[in-house]
C-alpha cells in the first residue's frame, strides 16, 4: 500500500504538469509572423481565388493605333523641345503657362530652381517636376 501511495505521490504530479501556451501568428504581415510562410500563404490564396483575369488578344493595338501613338509622342517631344529651347535659349528664363492640346504646362521659377506643372485637362491628371538650380 505504501508503494502505491509513494508511486501516486511521485507519478501523478509529473502527469499533471503543464506548460504555458504561447501564441505565434502564422501570417508574416503580423508582428512576429514567420516570414517563411509568405510563399505558402500566397500560393494558397491564389489557388482559392475564383476570379481569373481574362486574357484577350484584342488588347493589342493595331498598326494604325501604334503609328498614331508614335506620331503623337514625336509631336509632343518636338513641341516640348521647342518650348525649352525658347525658354532656356540665349534669352533669360520666361515664366508662363503654355497649352498643347489638352496639356497645360505651367513654368514658375522658385527659390530652389524651376517648377514645372503639367495638367491633362481631359483626365485631370497632374504631374510636378522640380529642376534645382
Amino acid at each position: 500500500m505504501k508503494k502505491i501511495l509513494l508511486f501516486l505521490l511521485f507519478f501523478i504530479p509529473t502527469i499533471l504538469t503543464a506548460q504555458q501556451l504561447v501564441y505565434s501568428p502564422i501570417n508574416p504581415s503580423f508582428l512576429g509572423g514567420n516570414s517563411f510562410n509568405a510563399s505558402w500563404l500566397l500560393s494558397s490564396a491564389e489557388s482559392q481565388n475564383k476570379l481569373k483575369e481574362e486574357t484577350n488578344a484584342n488588347n493589342q493595338s493595331t498598326e494604325l493605333e501604334q503609328f498614331t501613338e508614335t506620331l503623337n509622342r514625336q509631336l509632343l517631344s518636338s513641341l516640348s523641345r521647342d518650348l525649352f529651347s525658347n525658354t532656356f535659349g540665349n534669352e533669360s528664363f520666361k515664366e508662363g503657362t503654355f497649352t498643347f492640346g489638352s496639356l497645360v504646362v505651367d513654368m514658375v521659377p522658385t527659390s530652389t530652381g524651376l517648377s514645372i506643372g503639367i495638367l491633362d485637362t481631359d483626365t485631370g491628371e497632374q504631374s510636378q517636376i522640380f529642376i534645382p538650380n
